[in-house]
């Protein structure tokens, strides 16, 4: 029997850095969000939507729901909406709405087949990263070849994600709350092209790439 996979799509925030809400801006004549969903779609059994209040569409995913203060709220309530006896759980952000199916594909081949209970995508750094203290003092360098950009969609075995969101802990994502667990999390390639939507000069990239297909 095929592995039950279920999707949340994370689509609550209130867009301050983007002075309106990201997710529901339109990129190449759809929303972001949408093309979040739609992204999900061909590895997904099922997408739970999670929204702000008042939304009404539900850019083609199977259950909305009300988002939360906090983005591992909204996850939480999100896992609320996902069934029992689903087998694996993918996180994305609708903020990262060219993800490509291979890359869906990685993350649940690492899971499925793999033995991995937790999954995210990482790109290498190259840049140069200083830890500064409050007064913005370097106080180290790190080495790059041990750091990755994380980004979603991220996938954990369904008890594992649901462990982890066990209480009101809050973190910028959910492989953080894995990990507290002590549980291993993997990390596979991820896409340079998979952008998270933050400003609209992000937006206009992301139009750039989606017609040049990358």
């Amino acid at each position: 029997m095929a592995a039950q996979v279920w999707s949340i799509v994370v689509a609550g925030g209130s867009g301050q850095r983007f002075g309106q809400l990201k997710q529901f801006a339109l990129l190449d004549g759809r929303p972001v969000v949408e093309r979040a969903v739609l992204a999900c779609r061909p590895s997904s059994t099922g997408v739970v939507l999670v929204v702000p209040a008042e939304t009404t569409d539900d850019y083609g995913a199977d259950v909305m729901v009300e988002g939360g203060a906090t983005r591992s709220e909204s996850v939480r309530r999100g896992l609320s909406a996902v069934p029992p006896e689903a087998d694996v759980i993918l996180v994305h952000d609708a903020a990262r709405p060219l993800a490509s199916p291979a890359l869906f594909r990685s993350v649940l081949e690492a899971l499925l087949d793999g033995g991995a209970d937790a999954v995210i995508p990482g790109l290498a750094v190259s840049d140069t990263i200083k830890q500064v203290d409050q007064n913005q003092h370097v106080t180290a360098t790190l080495d790059r070849n041990e750091l990755v950009i994380v980004q979603t969609p991220q996938g954990f075995s369904a008890d594992v994600l649901r462990r982890a969101h066990d209480g009101c802990a809050d973190a910028t994502d959910d492989a953080a709350l894995v990990e507290a667990l002590g549980t291993p999390v993997r990390v596979v390639p991820g896409e340079p092209g998979n952008l998270k939507i933050t400003t609209p000069a992000d937006l206009r990239l992301a139009e750039h790439l989606l017609r040049d297909g990358a």
